[in-house]
């Protein structure tokens, strides 16, 4: 364990690592983590800090404020595998430069799966194509941050080819915590009747509009979601989880992946873990959430999905399924 860790975060790393040793995983594997260009994410801390409007107007403290190098650190020693590199523009031009530095922060990171994002402008399928050719293994978009529609004609080339390379896209769209103009199901389900092999990723369930999305991922096989911030306290207190659904999800259990929001999160990293736990949809469905669908969905193989590290190998995800509690 680091030495540069204080006594604290000594104590949650080992309490994350007990939770998926416990499961008798080789690690976790989170789709929904932000790392981005320092100043940006500033930007970003110093809008939940001053309670902007897409927050929902809800205190937001920033838990995990440390720099760069020690926040990548901290999630490898929790013994977060692979995680992503959640960035999005929110006006023209932008994608291109957020890209280029993603394309460096891959490389500088262990376990970062390579990272981009889209927006809709003249050349977005050109710049996308770009991003793939350059190793990008997922997208992130925002429709509520970017506040454009997902169906508009200048993303339609793009979603195409992530569609065809099969390149998983995390997307914001659900209306929580605040609505945008083009959030909820009805954008994307039209974008999804166009693309329907596109492997979104739905961030957040969904939340607010947890049963239409669990609608869309029941119609179309690639769609997946994030468990990011559901069923935390904190969630829970702003749009809490219909528990008429859990069946649903207990269902779709080979489609949801362990989506946590760091850093940008009000609560200590090992939260979101305990509040996937006391759903109670049994230890088959927490190895399959928190390490191997997402380990099938990106191809991670070897030290890449942490089965060179103590703790023992991750089963499959259809045995996960099927072995039940």
């Amino acid at each position: 364990m680091s030495h540069h860790l204080t006594e604290s975060a000594r104590a949650e790393v080992a309490d994350v690592r007990r939770f998926w040793k416990g499961l008798g995983l080789p690690g976790l594997v989170d789709v929904h983590t932000h790392f981005m260009p320092e100043r940006v994410l500033r930007k970003v801390w110093a809008y939940f800090d001053a309670l902007g409007p897409l927050t929902g107007g809800v205190e937001w403290p920033i838990t995990y404020r440390q720099e760069e190098r020690e926040r990548a650190e901290l999630l490898r020693e929790f013994g977060t595998v692979a995680f992503t590199a959640m960035l999005y523009p929110h006006k023209p031009g932008m994608a291109r430069w957020l890209n280029g530095w993603a394309v460096d922060f891959a490389r500088r990171t262990p376990g970062c799966l390579h990272t981009s994002t889209l927006f809709p402008e003249p050349g977005a399928e050109g710049l996308v194509r770009e991003a793939v050719a350059a190793g990008a293994r997922v997208f992130k978009a925002h429709v509520q941050v970017g506040a454009y529609d997902p169906a508009d004609a200048s993303l339609d080339g793009a979603w195409g080819v992530l569609a065809e390379a099969g390149v998983p896209v995390v997307i914001h769209c659900g209306s929580g915590p605040a609505p945008g103009k083009y959030t909820g199901p009805e954008p994307i389900a039209r974008v999804l009747a166009r693309h329907p092999r596109l492997r979104l990723i739905v961030a957040h369930l969904g939340m607010p509009e947890y049963e239409d999305f669990l609608d869309l991922a029941e119609r179309y096989p690639e769609v997946r979601l994030d468990t990011t911030m559901a069923f935390t306290d904190f969630a829970e207190r702003m749009a809490p989880f219909p528990r008429r659904a859990l069946p649903r999800l207990a269902g779709l259990g080979d489609r949801i992946l362990l989506g946590t929001d760091f850093p940008n999160i009000p609560y200590p990293y090992l939260h979101q873990l305990h509040a996937l736990e006391r759903l109670g949809l049994g230890s088959a469905w927490l190895r399959a959430v928190c390490h191997d669908n997402a380990a099938r969905l990106f191809g991670l193989r070897g030290n890449e999905s942490g089965s060179g590290d103590e703790g023992g190998g991750g089963r499959g995800t259809k045995a996960a399924v099927e072995e039940g509690t």
